[in-house]
């Protein structure tokens, strides 16, 4: 089955909001064996939307529509789908009796708007809005067996929606022999080039399963998708594969997963091992311990750090020396290596980073923009220092830090 993704909505095609919605929605298909052929986004023009459905209709057999249900003018999705395929709209009373419900407990008068959001197709098959006011539809077209599944925008309604009704429908109308099941394969400190490189071959030869490299910021992953009938032998071909990959470039491989993060693997590493980690930052400005600090339970292994931008607040939160200071100059790694010393004494943790250097956008100490110096002290090895030359922007610069910094303290972990 072929399925095409259609977002409407004008704040999408400015660019003022990111459609996730269609990447939620592919991933979704994806599990159900339906495979996603088309993506496209329309702004709120009832013209434009009829042309793209026309289009969708003679290459889809599933067309996917997301936003556009709502109360306000400029919501046509139902009314130009409708329109489209014939058919008329009337209420729906469980979702009439909800939105009535819904005015009469906050005492306050609906307008007739409202409505809108409950209307269905005559011949269509309600899907009932599990976080929200806006139904959706499920119809198809007995002219030209196109399947139409009209869905709210909000993420917060969609999704839900989603996974309680339009997942269980799809799987009993349109069950699939074959359904697609994919790893993904995280890497730290190597580039996408290079790592599509050491895997030329493999990307060239594949068939089933495939390989996929997406850059991320300061990291790649690694997409490996087969299709199959069955699980185990689909399980077992990822394993091989995955088997191929890390003997060439396993070394900078850290960790699964489409939300995982060097920052969550370092965690739950430093939780493993029941030890802690400080920090003492200048030039990221505590975005390294901004970045622990959204991970759940991080508490245990992190009690707090420093932020010393000034030279001043280095000398009096560190009691790192003046002198050492003056003399040496704070982009220096005489500075970074002081800064993780005297944040580890200070903290009584195991491990501390130093984060110091120029961000920009102007030179500092005669150092120029993106020099920075990176220092992990251990409880047991001591100080070790890095420094690095990162070309970009500042918050580029400073983002490249931290991930610098977790990747020394997720070597010093892993050793």
């Amino acid at each position: 089955m072929k399925a095409e993704i259609i977002a409407v909505g004008t704040e999408i095609l400015l660019g003022q909001i990111v459609n996730t919605n269609a990447t939620f929605i592919a991933q979704e298909l994806a599990k159900l064996g339906i495979e996603v052929y088309h993506q496209s986004v329309v702004g709120d023009n009832g013209g434009r939307l009829a042309q793209s459905l026309s289009i969708a209709e003679k290459r889809s057999d599933l067309i996917v529509l997301c936003g556009g249900l709502g109360p306000t003018p400029d919501d046509l999705t139902k009314q130009v789908t409708a329109k489209h395929v014939g058919e008329t709209l009337v209420q729906n009373p469980i979702g009439q009796e909800k939105l009535r419900h819904f005015f009469e407990k906050r005492n306050t008068a609906m307008t007739e708007n409202n409505l809108l959001q409950t209307l269905v197709f005559q011949n269509g098959e309600a899907l009932q809005n599990p976080t929200g006011l806006a139904i959706g539809i499920f119809y198809t077209d007995r002219e030209t067996k196109s399947h139409y599944l009209l869905l709210p925008g909000p993420p917060k309604e969609l999704i839900p929606m989603f996974q309680q009704h339009v997942v269980p429908l799809l799987q009993e109308r349109f069950p699939q022999k074959e359904k697609l099941y994919s790893r993904v394969l995280r890497f730290y400190g190597i580039g996408e080039s290079r790592l599509v490189t050491e895997l030329a071959d493999l990307i060239e030869q594949q068939v089933n399963p495939t390989i996929a490299s997406y850059a991320k910021q300061n990291e790649v992953t690694l997409r490996l998708t087969v299709k199959t009938a069955q699980e185990p032998v689909g399980q077992r071909l990822l394993d091989q594969l995955e088997e191929i990959i890390l003997k060439r470039v396993g070394q900078f491989f850290y960790g699964y997963g489409e939300e995982n993060s060097l920052a969550k693997v370092v965690v739950q590493r430093l939780k493993s091992n029941d030890e802690r980690v400080t920090a003492a930052e200048s030039l990221t400005g505590g975005h390294f311990q901004a970045m622990l600090s959204t991970i759940p339970g991080v508490s245990s292994v992190f009690p707090g750090g420093f932020v010393t931008y000034s030279t001043q607040t280095k000398s009096d939160f560190l009691q790192i020396p003046m002198d050492l200071l003056e003399t040496y100059g704070t982009v220096s790694q005489e500075c970074v290596e002081a800064m993780a010393a005297q944040s580890l004494k200070l903290a009584q943790t195991d491990y501390s980073l130093a984060f110091t250097g120029v961000a920009g956008p102007d030179s500092l100490e005669g150092q120029e923009v993106g020099t920075v110096w990176i220092a992990l002290a251990t409880k047991n090895q001591g100080v070790v220092s890095h420094c690095y030359h990162f070309e970009s922007h500042r918050e580029g610069i400073q983002a490249s830090a931290v991930m610098a910094g977790l990747g020394m303290l997720y070597q010093a972990l892993e050793k």
